[in-house]
């Protein structure tokens, strides 16, 4: 029988496995901070495991034993209960905690913020850090994508907030509430916030229906107003009406929906935002990532930092002087070719919705001659359970080109129910230029032949398609934006 958890609190001998993750490298720097002996392993090296080693973690590269002289150790999502570390863990009577179990130790005793949603979890984390640092409240945050005016994706923050009406409160910590195998269930927010709720992770759940009882469980996890609790939860694509009944948290919607309690107006063309509270101007402006949906996120961000003590016309300054963050719509740069140059995006979008959404926005924004899209699918389940819509998707595209699946979690079997071959058929059947070309090498390649001047390329996925863009980029000499 394993002894009960023990927390991250200082002098906890914790081992990380997995260390490489986002939140993992952001709860291992948060847990070091505190004062916990941190250590880990990661598969492959990488500029996050060397980030940690420069911090004085110990981080093991490739096959390694778990140490017998830890406290405690913490598996990231990727590890499956068969691997070796989880089965010496159990043979020595080790505890083994996942991160999500992790992040909801580290929230206890801090003004916890939960960003939750099917899309923009990382956007509206980040630049509600970036509001909350900028106006002086001081936050921590564990961010699962790499913002360089934050300095990375963690912090530990202040050990108590500093002003405002939450004024010596344990300090703010930010993190992000992923609904993957319900691990938002773990936290434990004084705040939250529910961008949308869509279908997605339906090897998980099932069906929306069920994904929308996950949301309303973690909604119930916020305590009542009297507590503190408060809820921000979006007027329209949340299913607000099946999550907000009966929840003791003070609740309030925001949205483009005149009905909602804050109404957000964007002018697309200007990249302005603002907010109306009754009717009534309350703060306006201006955004330098394009869309409606990421208007919408920085929205958010501005109202929850006005809720947690920031003045309006602060948190929209800041909001202001925000550049973004990795792989959600980066600028990469311009790359010249012959004659002229073609405008290079990159962008995490592996949704549907999300790369509608986004391709919506370049091509209002930029209006480029061409728009071409290199999307890699993200799990053949997901493939396979939203073909249809993501056919839909590619309409703003003049051209789509599509690696093989990325393969993550799922099982042989599901591995062989669909290919990329299936989404270029129902792509060229809706009247889209798609076509499959699975190595990255000869993407590029393509890419150096075909693309011209006024072309804008986006490279599109949550698997290493990334590296398509920089490469592109790389081959010319051209800078990339960082």
């Amino acid at each position: 029988m394993q002894a009960p958890h023990p927390d991250l609190a200082p002098g906890t001998r914790a081992w990380f496995t997995g260390i490489g993750g986002c939140g993992m490298q952001g709860l291992a720097s948060l847990a070091a901070a505190r004062g916990a002996h941190v250590s880990g392993c990661d598969a492959v090296e990488s500029d996050v495991t060397r980030a940690l080693q420069a911090q004085g973690i110990d981080v093991a590269i490739g096959d390694t034993e778990l140490p017998k002289d830890i406290d405690l150790l913490v598996c990231s999502a990727a590890i499956g209960p068969d691997h070796p570390h989880r089965l010496a863990a159990k043979e020595a009577s080790i505890p083994v905690i996942s991160y999500a179990e992790g992040l909801g130790m580290a929230q206890q005793g801090r003004l916890s913020v939960s960003i939750a949603g099917t899309h923009g979890k990382s956007t509206t984390a980040a630049m509600l850090a970036w509001i909350l640092l900028d106006t002086g409240l001081d936050p921590g945050f564990i961010i699962g994508a790499h913002c360089p005016q934050l300095g990375g994706g963690s912090r530990l923050g202040a050990a108590s907030v500093p002003s405002g009406p939450h004024a010596g409160e344990g300090g703010i910590l930010i993190a992000e509430a992923c609904e993957f195998n319900r691990s938002f269930h773990h936290h434990r927010p004084v705040v939250g916030l529910i961008t949308n709720v869509e279908e997605d992770h339906l090897d998980i759940y099932g069906s929306l229906e069920a994904i929308i009882e996950a949301f309303a469980v973690f909604a119930r996890s916020i305590p009542a107003a009297e507590d503190g609790g408060a809820l921000l939860i979006a007027h329209d694509g949340a299913h607000r009406g099946q999550i907000t009944p009966g929840l003791p948290c003070h609740v309030s919607t925001y949205g483009f929906h005149p009905e909602a309690d804050y109404q957000i107006i964007f002018d697309q063309h200007a990249n302005r935002v603002g907010i109306l509270r009754d009717g009534m101007w309350v703060v306006q402006w201006t955004t330098h990532i394009p869309g409606a949906h990421m208007a919408l996120n920085a929205a958010a961000a501005v109202i929850l930092a006005h809720q947690l003590g920031a003045e309006w016309t602060d948190a929209a300054e800041a909001a202001e002087r925000f550049q973004g963050l990795d792989r959600r719509m980066q600028r990469l740069g311009e790359r010249p070719i012959d004659g002229g140059q073609v405008l290079v995006y990159d962008d995490y979008g592996h949704h549907p919705t999300e790369i509608e959404r986004t391709l919506r926005a370049l091509r209002i924004s930029e209006d480029p001659t061409r728009l071409v899209c290199v999307f890699q699918p993200h799990q053949h389940s997901r493939t396979r359970f939203l073909l249809e819509q993501f056919a839909l998707s590619f309409g703003d595209a003049d051209e789509v080109i599509i690696p093989d699946i990325y393969f993550v979690r799922d099982s042989e079997a599901e591995q062989k129910r669909v290919s990329a071959a299936d989404l270029v058929d129902r792509l060229g059947g809706r009247g889209v230029h798609a076509r499959h070309v699975p190595d990255f090498d000869d993407i590029v390649d393509l890419l150096e032949t075909e693309l011209r001047d006024g072309d804008l390329l986006v490279i599109m996925g949550a698997g290493p398609v990334w590296t398509i863009g920089r490469d592109y980029m790389n081959r010319a000499g051209a800078h990339v934006n960082t």
